[in-house]
């Protein structure tokens, strides 16, 4: 088997984690690119994406922390469209740091709870 990469690791003992301790409640999982950052909230239960987020588009500015920042508004205002109120963090294999921490924190603002 091929050595894994730091961040391969990170992400799966993060990922481990959460299925152990998230029960039934959706994850709020995260990518973050050197241009733009994603959010989705999945059901594992259910295999479906129910609602996500993304600094792509003309009105958001790529990469930089207020992009981050309105990402989490946005991903806070379609969980609640969807009915989603309590999810899992699954920052995958990204530090909690920077843009990461800006999307969490606009999302808990924005009424999610985790």
């Amino acid at each position: 088997m091929a050595k894994l990469s730091l961040f391969e690791r990170r992400r799966r003992r993060v990922r481990t984690a959460l299925k152990s301790r998230s029960g039934t409640r959706p994850r709020l999982s995260v990518h973050r690119t050197g241009q733009h950052i994603y959010a989705q909230i999945i059901s594992d239960a259910e295999g479906r994406t129910l609602a996500a987020a993304s600094s792509l588009g003309a009105d958001k500015s790529g990469a930089n922390v207020e992009a981050a920042s309105q990402v989490g508004k946005d991903i806070a205002a379609a969980a609640k469209k969807a009915g989603v109120t309590t999810v899992v963090f699954d920052r995958g294999g990204f530090l909690f740091h920077g843009r990461v921490k800006a999307l969490a924190d606009a999302a808990r603002e924005g009424g999610l709870e985790f």
